[in-house]
């Protein structure tokens, strides 16, 4: 399996993960530039969740979220910055995900991580 459907295989175990706990799909894979994707935005409640996902096999070479680099969440930053504008968005969190697949399924997720 490609890198690009490992990368898709995680991000359709987040949402089913989302939507078993009260989230609204919204969109998913909104690019704004080569560099700036959101992997998922959702709806919890009244607020619209952008969701970046990390999938790894194994722990082996560090955690799915440590892949989280600070480039990384600039550039998240500015597609959500893009995305509050076209919509008018005025309540907004960002979460991550960290999926690990063996030896067990182990998501982790964390509400409202600082961008900065």
């Amino acid at each position: 399996m490609n890198n690009r459907k490992f990368g898709g295989a995680g991000e359709d175990l987040a949402c089913r993960y989302l939507e078993k706990n009260g989230y609204t799909i919204l969109e998913r894979n909104k690019h704004y530039s080569r560099f700036c994707e959101l992997d998922i935005v959702a709806q919890h409640k009244s607020t619209v969740v952008f969701v970046e996902v990390k999938t790894r096999r194994t722990n082996d070479y560090g955690t799915p979220l440590e892949a989280i680099t600070q480039t990384k969440m600039q550039n998240i930053l500015k597609g959500v910055q893009y995305y509050i504008a076209e919509h008018s968005v005025k309540n907004y969190r960002v979460d991550v995900i960290g999926i690990t697949l063996k030896p067990d399924v182990k998501i982790n997720h964390i509400k409202n991580v600082s961008l900065i």
